[in-house]
């Protein structure tokens, strides 16, 4: 069966230059393990999927699949999800405010001056890292153990654990070795730069230690700690991707209830047909 099929650019308004996603827009009828079959072939960070929600208050749902899982949540894909699900008709209840089913609960999304926001999950998993993990993560980053600034969980579904270096240029020096877990890893920049941050997302795939182009649900949580911790201030945009040739900004913002919105530009590359 043809089904509508999208590539889109998250995180960026320059195609190319963030991070893709594949959305297949009519996946009604389609099980697990073509999802999953579909998601290894596009080899890309996350392949989504629509289908019609079960809640009454969402307009759509969705189920996330990397080339190796299914995940409740993840950023760029919610982005990128609303945005082919917009551009394809889709029609919000709110005309204000998208609502997303997916494994993790409901996800709010807004429109925005540059693009769409959603708001951050809860944090499932949050608090200091155990030193263990600590050491063996600089270890494995190439970097002495107090080069470390400070280090939380920063699990909202994706289990990340969030180191903070001292600097935007100690995060763009990193030249990693095998990880043993999710980590992001992030650095300030001056004072009076038009970026706040620089972010750097890595994982474990198969022996090897992968980096993510640009990451919404690390970028939400990192957020969430650093403004809590008073290390940010809102809004702040950081830069994700330099470092392998990618030029995602993220944008961060708080609403009056303190509530954390993670915001960018999507743009649609590929538009057309999948055999599914």
């Amino acid at each position: 069966m043809l089904r509508a099929f999208t590539q889109v650019d998250v995180f960026t308004a320059t195609p190319y230059l963030g991070n893709a996603l594949a959305v297949v827009l009519e996946a009604d009828g389609l099980g697990t393990e073509e999802m999953r079959r579909l998601a290894a072939w596009t080899n890309l960070s996350e392949t989504t999927f629509v289908l019609p929600p079960t809640s009454p208050e969402a307009d759509y749902r969705v189920r996330i699949f990397t080339p190796s899982q299914e995940l409740p949540f993840a950023g760029h894909p919610t982005l990128g999800t609303c945005h082919a699900w917009l551009e394809a008709g889709g029609t919000p209840r709110d005309p204000g405010e998208i609502v997303q089913e997916c494994g993790a609960g409901l996800v709010r999304v807004r429109r925005t001056g540059d693009g769409l926001a959603f708001q951050a999950p809860p944090l499932i998993r949050s608090g200091p890292v155990e030193e263990p993990l600590v050491a063996s993560l600089a270890e494995a980053l190439g970097i002495p153990r107090d080069a470390v600034v400070d280090a939380e969980w920063a699990d909202n579904g994706p289990g990340w654990v969030a180191l903070l270096l001292a600097d935007a240029e100690s995060v763009l020096a990193l030249r990693p070795g095998t990880v043993p877990c999710d980590v992001g890893v992030a650095g300030p920049y001056p004072a009076g730069s038009d970026l706040a941050y620089e972010v750097r997302a890595f994982f474990p795939l198969q022996g090897a230690t992968v980096e993510d182009p640009v990451t919404g649900s690390l970028n939400a949580s990192l957020a969430q700690w650093l403004l809590r911790t008073g290390r940010a201030t809102a809004p702040y945009v950081a830069a994700q991707g330099t470092a392998i040739g990618r030029a995602g900004r993220v944008r961060i913002a708080t609403d009056d209830s303190g509530n954390v919105w993670v915001g960018g530009s999507t743009v649609t590359c590929v538009t057309g047909r999948i055999e599914l």
